[in-house]
């Protein structure tokens, strides 16, 4: 899995933040040799995201989980269905319930909402991107839950793509110095993606040779002319207040992406539940 390192560092530290020494109600009430199945259930309608990473989450607690998934990362699924069931012990079960259910129910939500995006995108030729605005530490998860959604993930962090913004311009003196600034040191099959506000800084940035320039809080109109501007030399994503009944009259225009911060920035959690029962 891509990210592994950091998908193991954010469990570690999840585990260190809940169960820290040891689940002091759990471990002196349940018998150690108990064990018992769990069934995760759907109290809501959506798009399952996390299962994988619900699966690491138990294996950190006991060997030889039984881990057994009905549905796949990325499946549509209904209020009332059996999502997953796991047999284990009654200890490790319980050691993995809530944070487990925190991840599914987070990526879950982010998946859900991402598939309500692409849903309004189908039949144009524009893709959804995520941003960089996803909590502390989760950004991998995050991304990974919009990408089951449906989405397409954008840079992962500072380090794998050139983002020159309005306060990077302004230091270099303009778009053509921050972009010749750029190619003068980074490693080759870097992008480079500027950021515009009007047609002006559009022409400036395709001149620069941007490989992508991105549409900041442009109006519609403003935003089509630009990409018969750019004519397909670079690719372009719109940005800043797209919201879904806005989609597609922006997908009009012909933008290549449409960038939403509010997939990752304001999660809501798709509510699942986790029932054990006894062997």
């Amino acid at each position: 899995m891509e990210y592994q390192e950091l998908i193991d560092q954010l469990i570690d530290l999840a585990v260190e933040e809940d169960v820290s020494t040891g689940d002091l109600t759990t471990d002196f009430i349940i018998p150690a040799n108990s064990r018992a199945t769990a069934e995760m259930k759907m109290k809501a309608d959506g798009v399952i995201s996390g299962l994988e990473i619900a699966r690491q989450v138990y294996e950190r607690f006991e060997k030889g989980v039984v881990f057994t998934p009905f549905v796949k990362d990325g499946d549509c699924v209904k209020k009332g269905d059996i999502i997953l069931r796991i047999e284990a012990s009654y200890r490790c079960l319980l050691l993995g319930e809530r944070l487990s259910l925190n991840i599914l129910q987070r990526m879950s939500g982010i998946a859900t909402e991402t598939a309500r995006y692409v849903r309004e995108l189908a039949g144009t030729r524009t893709r959804l991107l995520d941003t960089r605005k996803t909590a502390p530490g989760l950004r991998v998860l995050d991304k990974m839950a919009v990408k089951q959604g449906g989405g397409t993930n954008h840079r992962m962090g500072l380090f794998d793509m050139v983002m020159i913004k309005d306060n990077h311009i302004k230091v270099a003196g303009g778009i053509s110095n921050a972009v010749r600034a750029v190619r003068a040191r980074i490693p080759a099959g870097i992008r480079v993606e500027v950021e515009t506000t009007n047609v002006a800084e559009v022409r400036e940035a395709l001149a620069a040779g941007a490989d992508i320039i991105m549409f900041d809080n442009m109006d519609t109109a403003t935003m089509a002319e630009a990409v018969k501007i750019i004519g397909g030399k670079a690719e372009t994503e719109a940005s800043g207040n797209m919201t879904i009944p806005r989609l597609k009259e922006v997908a009009a225009t012909g933008v290549d992406y449409i960038s939403v911060g509010a997939l990752t920035h304001s999660v809501t959690a798709l509510d699942i539940s986790m029932n054990i029962k006894n062997l």
